[in-house]
């Protein structure tokens, strides 16, 4: 896998984290450099340790799906990037529990899961491909904390308006490179 298309991954898994922070910074009364590292920090982090977790779970069933692996590869993104779309696109439920900081304590952890779900499903993936992890989940977190640490800033200047959008986005990403992988594997 080239590193345009690992570049393309992981902006694809970062646009949930984008949008989380362009949300969360919106409901800081002041947004310090310190809200900003905290939320960078750990989607960065998460988003990296995901699918090192799908990978290492995907390099033991690897010998049983090789013939396979380029349609769960496809299923698995078309999934991933469906959701996001659907997301991006759905009505978000009021949230009236909101915690006076988001970027503390469990709320920051939930957040962090939350967003980083897809990428152990995208690991699975690179394992069945026969993948390179380590350089891959280097730049998927570093892509995923600076774009957080982007949609933390443009939260504050834009505010909620965009945010949900860019779930959509993403989702168009990951279903792209879903077709890539299947059409390269078919053709």
């Amino acid at each position: 896998m080239g590193q345009l298309t690992i570049l393309a991954i992981a902006v694809g898994l970062a646009m949930d984290a984008f949008s989380v922070a362009v949300a969360t910074s919106v409901t800081l009364a002041r947004l310090t450099p310190r809200h900003v590292f905290r939320f960078a920090f750990h989607f960065g982090l998460f988003q990296a340790g995901m699918p090192l977790l799908g990978w290492c779970a995907g390099r033991g069933v690897v010998q049983w799906v090789a013939a396979w692996d380029h349609w769960l590869a496809f299923g698995l993104l078309g999934f991933v990037g469906g959701k996001a779309i659907y997301d991006g696109i759905g009505d978000a439920p009021p949230d009236r529990d909101r915690p006076a900081d988001p970027t503390r304590g469990w709320s920051l952890v939930f957040l962090s899961v939350a967003t980083s779900i897809d990428a152990f499903a995208v690991g699975l993936s690179l394992a069945w491909l026969g993948t390179s992890i380590w350089s891959t989940v280097a730049v998927i977190g570093v892509v995923t904390a600076a774009m957080t640490t982007a949609g933390m800033g443009l939260g504050r200047l834009l505010g909620a308006r965009f945010g949900r959008r860019m779930s959509i986005v993403g989702g168009l990403v990951l279903l792209g490179i879903g077709v890539k992988i299947l059409v390269e594997h078919l053709g």
